[in-house]
């Protein structure tokens, strides 16, 4: 799907979007989170020789364009298969197509029916899906190296010989639609819609590549059959292979899996000539607990000669230095940023704010509208566009830091860009000018061609978009074992025996500070992470509820040697990034670490905590969080708690107005010198340094860092079961119900049973083959996703099941989930089942690893957990060793169907 502007989840995270409280500030026990590296950016860099110039082009006889990428970082391929159509190339009036054949091409083909590829896609450690653009619909797995050949016979059977019969599209599309009612219960979702149609109208950019419900009912396989025939041909597709492979052997294997394949005639490809943007302003009720505005404005596209000026613009308007940014520290903005979209042949560009509920947006619509005029007829700072510059160059250093962003970078510059490699923007870039910008700037940021749009937050209804259909057909279950083909069986016959991590180097510092390095040279960066041992509903003290917040709002005002426009242009000039709070982070080029590393220790260790921002922070604080208490979204997480919680427990303190209300900049003060402590900090440093650099580097930059009194208590204590409980929480802004199905597990990450546990939970609800997913979406089509997820602290366990469905579903879906729990207890799983379990957790070990970000993460999950480095050791060991009698006990002993409380965010279930 589209990607939506990435301001609403900074906006929103608070009460919309964070993850499921019922993890109880845990974390999760199958240690895949992925730490996010912030992007970091250099003047000139020497592109990483893996990512860029050992990169193997050819184009088979059949059209079909291959790309191999070879990335060193971990044992690791990813393949990305891009048919260059989307929805725009969809028929008229069905623009949902091109999503729907995304879909049906995970239903079956010639080689590998449906059952077969979720099998083998578990097996080697689901990570696979697809999503669709305008443009583009691409697919993408991801495995240990040594199964390209599996994933290569996969695609090469996909490319012509999907399968696309009336009875699976019968059934996959209620799982669309459920998709298409998730999708438009989300105010952003909607406006989006309308902005495209006001600034395309009369172009296939004016429908959404999601498709619509209508469609769908009139989508039938042999128009599916026809898309596919016309656009899913080997001269219509690049095929991208990235990571830890050998290019000469690699692009042989690749020959013979598609070179017999037949180059077909394609059409005509879309034309976009959109007509001039007549201005017009989209007003929509939210359930967000802020409201939003954005002012939209049709920009150049991808494939467009004015792209990178086009980039540098939006960099240039989302500068931390900028006057659209400026409005945050002035107090007239919660956030900003300016977002760059761009399809192939057309771009959008929105400058997004955010305000408090309740406030009359009107004068920062105004202020808004004043910054865009003045840059539109005075143009911009030349040093704010030399430092987008920079920063768009060293972006392209950082992208063999990560396997999945550096295919996805390649996959950009291939089929949106038009470009043969990532490195070709280096010269694009550098070719971008002050008056190129300012000249596109007077252009396109033009008040009589812009679409103004309003999301204020509000109780109302949102439009009815339900069909009144019941559930789909029911289809048979795959019957018992699901037999592979005798290739696909060969390939996974063997269980991997689990292979010890390689450790990092530890350094524990002369003030308590634990430090973890990990060489890793497939780029010249370096990056640093750090956290803080922290618990803020125990450390916050009573009636000051929101002062962590706060303290952490304060680090953006820089040091008390830097204020905040000294230190962001003294980043700017180092091309890197830093921040700082209870967790933190660089990234920078090998040889501007130390410089970096200064300035973020300086940000850390000594903070300037203005009076001046304290004072407005504290007010945009109060204003805000009456809007957070009222919206849905933090009351749906707040009725998790309260289900899950005894009475008193300290998850149940609130931050209010009035509880911001009492604070001072006495009291800010004082959180900060208790809870920012280096005896309760790990630092992870990955990248171009060796062990010793890296620790003289943070020793002398943290050596004045020392810890007083004695440690606060972080680990919240145990609690009681949970009580079986309903709740209801109305949101009329949802047309589709979001549901949590719960309970506690009395027990900490040190449950005895915790890897028999995470077993059953990928059998029961991890992935596409997953119990859940298979009797709730691909054998009745109720839902679109459902999984569930287990939750660890040190003294608290949760269980988790979530899904989305129709309001008329959702007594229906419930039932199923809980006899699917009920199953897991009353027989052991099969050994088809087990075998594919420990498969998929053993398989995804390598990409857990596949980015400088995942490394770090799992290393800072296990040093908040209290576990030693090994601990990933343990689980491979453990999970290799597992059989179903300790699954089945397991979830019998632990898990309580009976017990799960039930919270729904939406309409009443009918």
């Amino acid at each position: 799907m589209p990607v939506l502007p990435p301001l609403r989840n900074a906006l929103l995270a608070s009460s919309l979007l964070m993850a499921p409280v019922l993890l109880l500030n845990a974390t999760s026990g199958s240690a895949r989170a992925e730490t996010q590296a912030v992007s970091s950016r250099s003047g000139n860099p020497s592109p990483a020789a893996t990512a860029m110039s050992g990169a193997v082009r050819e184009t088979l006889s059949n059209g079909l364009r291959v790309v191999i990428v070879p990335d060193r970082l971990a044992p690791v391929v990813q393949t990305q298969v891009i048919y260059l159509s989307g929805s725009a190339a969809a028929p008229a009036g069905f623009p949902g197509t091109a999503h729907a054949l995304e879909h049906m091409m995970f239903n079956g083909s010639k080689g590998l029916s449906r059952d077969q590829l979720s099998t083998v896609s578990a097996r080697i450690g689901n990570v696979s899906n697809a999503f669709t653009t305008e443009d583009t619909t691409q697919y993408y797995f991801q495995a240990p190296a040594h199964y390209l050949d599996v994933l290569l016979r996969i695609e090469a059977d996909r490319m012509r010989h999907v399968l696309l019969s009336d009875a699976d599209w019968s059934h996959e599309r209620g799982a669309i639609e459920q998709e298409v009612a998730r999708d438009l219960s989300m105010p952003f979702e909607r406006f989006t819609i309308q902005q495209n149609q006001a600034l395309f109208a009369g172009t296939p950019y004016e429908h959404d590549a999601l498709g619509t419900r209508e469609s769908f009912d009139k989508t039938d396989s042999r128009l599916l059959r026809g898309f596919y025939d016309s656009w899913y041909q080997p001269n219509n597709a690049i095929l991208l292979i990235v990571g830890d492979v050998d290019p000469t052997d690699t692009l042989q294997k690749v020959k013979a899996q598609f070179a017999a394949i037949p180059a077909g005639k394609l059409p005509p490809r879309p034309v976009i000539t959109p007509g001039p943007v007549k201005p017009a302003t989209i007003t929509l009720d939210s359930d967000y607990a802020t409201g939003i505005l954005s002012i939209g404005f049709r920009m150049p596209g991808s494939n467009s000669p004015d792209m990178a000026t086009a980039q540098i613009l939006a960099d240039v308007l989302s500068s931390q230095r900028g006057a659209l940014f400026a409005l945050v520290p002035q107090g007239k903005a919660l956030a900003t940023e300016f977002a760059y979209n761009a399809r192939v042949q057309a771009g959008v560009g929105n400058a997004l704010a955010a305000f408090p509920k309740g406030q009359d947006p009107s004068a920062l619509l105004a202020e808004i509208r004043g910054i865009l005029n003045t840059i539109r007829s005075k143009g911009v700072p030349a040093e704010l566009v030399d430092a987008a510059k920079r920063k768009e160059l060293a972006s392209l250093e950082y992208n063999a830091n990560s396997v999945s962003e550096l295919t996805q970078s390649w996959a950009s510059a291939l089929a949106y860009n038009g470009l043969e490699s990532p490195e070709d923007l280096i010269k694009a870039y550098r070719a971008v000018t002050p008056e190129m910008v300012n000249a596109l700037a007077a252009k396109v940021l033009d008040p009589a061609h812009a679409i103004t749009g309003i999301l204020t937050p509000s109780g109302r209804k949102a439009p009815d978009i339900s069909t009144g259909k019941g559930p789909e057909s029911l289809l048979p279950p795959p019957s018992g074992t699901v037999k592979l083909p005798d290739w696909a069986a060969s390939a996974l016959a063997d269980l991997p025996a689990p292979q010890k991590l390689t450790q990092p180097t530890v350094y524990t510092l002369s003030n308590g500070i634990t430090l973890l390095v990990q060489p890793e040279h497939v780029s010249h960066t370096v990056v640093l992470y750090g956290s803080i041992r922290h618990n803020n509903d125990l450390q916050q003290p009573k009636g000051k509820e929101g002062v962590a917040g706060l303290t952490s709002d304060l680090f953006l005002y820089g040091s008390k040697t830097h204020d905040r426009l000294a230190m962001a242009t003294a980043l700017d000039a180092l091309a890197s990034d830093a921040n700082a709070g209870l967790s933190f982070s660089l990234n920078a080029l090998t040889p501007q670490f130390d410089k970096t590393l200064s300035l973020l220790a300086e940000m850390e260790l000594h903070p300037a905590f203005p009076i001046e921002a304290f004072s407005i922070l504290k007010q945009q604080a109060i204003a805000t969080q009456a809007g957070v208490l009222q919206s849905p979204g933090y009351r749906f997480q707040r009725a998790l708690t309260k289900a899950l919680a005894p009475a008193n427990d300290p998850t149940l303190r609130e931050t209010t107005p009035q509880s911001l209300s009492s604070l001072t900049l006495r009291d800010v003060q004082d959180f900060y010198n208790a809870a920012y402590r280096p005896d309760l900090t790990t630092i992870v440093v990955i990248g171009d340094i060796t062990p010793e650099k890296a620790k003289s580097s943070v020793e002398a930059a943290f050596s004045g860092w020392t810890a007083h009194g004695a440690k606060p208590v972080v680990d919240l204590p145990p609690r009681p079961q949970n009580k079986p409980s309903q709740a209801v929480v109305d949101d009329p802004g949802r047309v589709q119900d979001s549901v949590y199905l719960a309970q506690t597990i009395a027990s900490g990450i040190h449950n005895p049973d915790r890897y028999a546990l995470e077993v059953g939970n990928e059998i029961l609800g991890s992935g596409f083959s997953s119990r859940l997913m298979q009797d709730l979406r691909v054998r009745t089509g109720m839902v679109y996703t459902a999984g569930s997820d287990l939750g660890w602290s040190a003294n608290r366990g949760a269980f988790l099941i979530t899904y989305g469905s129709d309001p008329d579903k959702t007594t229906k879906a419930r039932d199923a989930a809980v006899h699917n729990v009920t199953a897991m207890q009353s027989a052991p799983v099969s050994d088809d089942e087990l075998l594919n379990a420990k498969a998929s957790i053993l398989r995804a070990i390598p990409m857990d690893r596949a980015s400088f970000g995942g490394i770090a993460g799992q290393y800072l999950s296990l040093a908040d957990l209290g576990l030693p480095l090994s601990e990933p050791d343990d689980r491979a060991s453990a999970v290799y060793r597992m059989s179903a009698r300790q699954v089945q006990d397991a979830f019998h002993h632990w898990i309580r169907p009976q017990d799960m409380v039930q919270i729904i965010r939406g309409p009443a279930p009918r």
